[in-house]
């Protein structure tokens, strides 16, 4: 019993449970009365949220992905903010980070399906990155405005912030860039099939 009252792993169980709250999918049903798991690409994200919630409800649709971003990037924040004003170590604060996106994409309570990690990755960056990911989530925003691809221009995003963040020489304060890439991996691998469409030609557009 003594292993789960440890600070570090009772910090971890909470980051990975907070992390696996689908709250795209909880939105969806309690202001929409859909399932985005069972229409679209199925995903929990924002993306698939606007675009399921917009055949019904266009105005809906956009303040419903738009909670979705900022609810899941939460995830990625609370945690670490209160670990920090607890004087968690910075290797606490990256497992926590890793916890959090894993939980988003692995949700235990979807039977370990979820999202793509990209707004809980944002705000895990956000906290233990900032001026890099402020840079990324700019790329973010022109890359989606210009080309009009969500998932493109979220990992073009990503891939922005993780070379800032070496450019800049930011150090995770960890001796490694192991958890910045983790983190980095986990959002590539579970945007593997939107890459395969993409060099298909077949990843749709937001219109």
């Amino acid at each position: 019993m003594d292993y789960f009252l440890n600070f570090n792993i009772l910090f971890y169980i909470v980051a990975y449970l907070a992390g696996s709250i689908p709250f795209g999918l909880l939105l969806a049903k309690i202001f929409a009365g859909v399932n985005i798991k069972e229409q679209g690409s199925h995903s929990i994200g924002a993306t698939n949220v606007l675009r399921v919630v917009k055949e019904t409800n266009p105005s809906l649709a956009k303040k419903l992905s738009v909670a979705t971003v900022i609810l899941d990037a939460l995830k990625g924040t609370i945690v670490i903010l209160i670990a920090m004003a607890l004087d968690a170590s910075q290797s606490t604060l990256w497992a926590i980070g890793v916890l959090a996106v894993l939980g988003h994409c692995y949700s235990i309570f979807l039977s370990l399906e979820g999202g793509k990690g990209v707004a809980t990755g944002l705000g895990v960056f956000l906290v233990l990155l900032p001026i890099p990911t402020l840079i990324g989530a700019l790329v973010w925003i022109i890359c989606a405005k210009v080309l009009k691809v969500s998932s493109l221009s979220s990992l073009l995003g990503l891939t922005a912030t993780v070379i800032a963040a070496l450019f800049l020489n930011n150090g995770l304060g960890v001796n490694s860039n192991a958890p910045m890439y983790l983190i980095a991996f986990i959002i590539y691998y579970k945007h593997i099939p939107n890459i395969v469409r993409l060099i298909r030609g077949e990843e749709k557009k937001l219109v």
